[in-house]
């Protein structure tokens, strides 16, 4: 759009605004002649069935006065509000004032609300009835798109009600996940073991951690390879908070649990990003989200 800012791109608009204006008028006007009584009446020169033709009679009345009224209305709309180029219209409206003023008054209304819930601690934001009510509110706008209205997310989303946490649940982290958002990424470890084979027998052994039905005979082919992988989730793969690494022994998986899937994880890797809300929500709405989401993960 950088290049129509200049100012003759103002005056073709509102010139073609106001001609288009004038010529609804001036066709109005030349299409609403009356025809004389008793002079005949004249036809477009279209005839069917022998003796069916078409008269050219002008437009009624009623039909012409709608499209006076509505170059009427064209007319007063465009000198109060912005529509001919530059020019801001009587009225000085903008979509932008419009937005200020709204802001505005949502800051007079709830300022002192944020501000109260804001001053309290994340787990006090957590136990106060407005506040949860006020966070969830934040929640389902801001965050529901990805883990759900009732926050036990999706593939790829984590579930916020499970106490399961890839970079820790206390409140200064949940707060700073928030604000700064997180980027985790897994990277593909399958020629580091050897090939899809090996992946599938590391695939059995991550399985065999947290007990799920897996094949014991590649769980224990895999198993000494495991080193490879406890660099990022330990040597007991509980995992490790501090890069963002999940606790493979609790069987709460991001991408799914099957075999095929896990065995995919290890081959291509994965990466994933949860978004940084700084800008929009600030600091005090950040916290009250928070609060929320410290709530239900500790019913």
């Amino acid at each position: 759009m950088s290049d129509f800012t200049d100012g003759f791109w103002s005056l073709w608009v509102a010139g073609l605004s106001i001609i288009s204006i004038l010529f609804c008028a001036l066709l109005l006007t030349l299409q609403g002649k009356k025809r004389v009584p008793g002079t005949p009446v004249e036809t477009t020169g279209h005839q069917w069935d022998e003796n069916l033709t078409e008269l050219n009679n002008p437009l009624p009345l009623w039909w012409m006065w709608l499209f006076w009224i509505t170059i009427g209305f064209g007319v007063v709309y465009l000198v109060l509000y912005p529509g001919l180029g530059s020019f801001p219209g009587v009225l000085k409206w903008s979509s932008s004032g419009e937005y200020a003023t709204e802001r505005a008054e949502a800051d007079a209304l709830y300022g002192p609300r944020f501000q109260r819930l804001a001053s309290l601690e994340v787990a006090q934001i957590a136990k106060d009835p407005e506040g949860r009510l006020m966070g969830e509110r934040l929640f389902l706008t801001y965050c529901s798109q990805c883990h759900g209205s009732d926050a036990r997310g999706a593939k790829g989303y984590p579930d916020l009600t499970a106490g399961a946490w890839l970079y820790g649940g206390d409140a200064p982290t949940l707060v700073k996940t928030i604000l700064d958002g997180r980027q985790g990424m897994m990277p593909p470890m399958g020629a580091a073991l050897g090939g899809p084979e090996q992946t599938l027998d590391m695939a059995h052994y991550v399985l065999s951690l947290s007990g799920a039905k897996h094949d014991a005979k590649r769980a224990s082919d895999a198993k000494p390879k495991f080193a490879v992988c406890a660099a990022c989730h330990g040597a007991d793969a509980k995992g490790n908070v501090a890069m963002g690494a999940p606790n493979l022994t609790d069987k709460i998986w991001l991408h799914g649990g099957s075999v095929e899937t896990i065995a995919e994880t290890i081959a291509q890797g994965r990466s994933s990003r949860m978004p940084a809300h700084r800008e929009f929500l600030g600091e005090e709405k950040s916290k009250i989200l928070a609060g929320y989401v410290y709530g239900i993960s500790r019913p």
